[in-house]
């Protein structure tokens, strides 16, 4: 089965969830980042390939070490400049194929994970669209930088930028389920 590649981030106030501190506060939105990490982390443990958690800006720090050590996770670090270098980084290191996904997305389970690694068979690339416009899941059946490289993140044309760009490689691409993800104030009432 296709190696599953989370992203996290050490939590530290002011740090994490940042678009989230107006409503909640530092504390309250790291507070908010870890349980949404942990939830994720509960949500795909029936995985049956394995699980990396892929950490920035190191591993070092205590909660994502204990994270590790409670869900049998591999800890690698995050390579590169921006979210796009770093993607592209740690699915260069699966030449067979892998998933990458955040800890933003509470629905997001096993059933999604296993659809998307089927489409992988057929499909150079996986993604689960996210409600607002970029997406909460990538796959590659092999490493390619087209959907990362140069990329602007964090508007609403991310999946469509990331469509296109595909297509100008020449690259085949599923599209599962949409999704909601929590980045803003107005998310919050969906994740109790």
């Amino acid at each position: 089965m296709l190696p599953l590649l989370i992203f996290a981030k050490a939590p530290v106030p002011g740090q994490v969830k940042t678009r989230l501190i107006p409503a909640l506060g530092a504390e309250g939105a790291c507070a908010l980042y870890l349980r949404l990490l942990e939830h994720c982390l509960q949500q795909t443990a029936d995985w049956s390939g394995p699980r990396l958690l892929y950490c920035a800006p190191d591993t070092q720090h205590p909660a994502l070490q204990r994270l590790a050590t409670q869900h049998g996770l591999q800890l690698r670090v995050q390579q590169g400049e921006d979210l796009g270098q770093r993607m592209g980084n740690a699915l260069a290191q699966h030449p067979e194929g892998a998933l990458l996904i955040g800890s933003d997305c509470p629905e997001l389970g096993c059933q999604h994970l296993q659809a998307a690694a089927e489409a992988l068979r057929q499909h150079d690339c996986a993604i689960l669209p996210s409600k607002d416009g970029g997406y909460v899941l990538i796959g590659l059946r092999q490493p390619h930088a087209a959907p990362f490289a140069g990329m602007q993140w964090s508007h609403p044309q991310v999946l469509a930028d990331t469509r296109l760009r595909l297509q100008q490689a020449g690259l085949s691409l599923w599209l599962g389920e949409t999704l909601w993800d929590l980045d803003e104030p107005e998310d919050l009432p969906r994740f109790s």
